[in-house]
């Protein structure tokens, strides 16, 4: 996360979250158009997420928090 500016990148977020476990499996999802941000398919694995984004991966979605680092 990008304290200055209250982001995360998409890929760091998967890796946090347990969704995906390495960078590399992070960014093969996001290429797979299997990564949803708030109801839109993202293939950028560089995507800044801000607190409230949702993101989707199968039928999991999550939502951005940011506040609570």
């Amino acid at each position: 996360m990008d304290k200055s500016d209250g982001t995360i990148k998409l890929d760091q977020f998967l890796k946090l979250m347990g969704i995906a476990s390495t960078g590399g499996q992070a960014k093969l999802m996001v290429q797979a158009g299997d990564v949803k941000v708030n109801g839109s398919v993202e293939t950028r694995r560089g995507r800044q997420l801000v607190s409230g984004d949702e993101v989707t991966v199968g039928s999991q979605t999550l939502k951005v928090d940011l506040n609570n680092s």
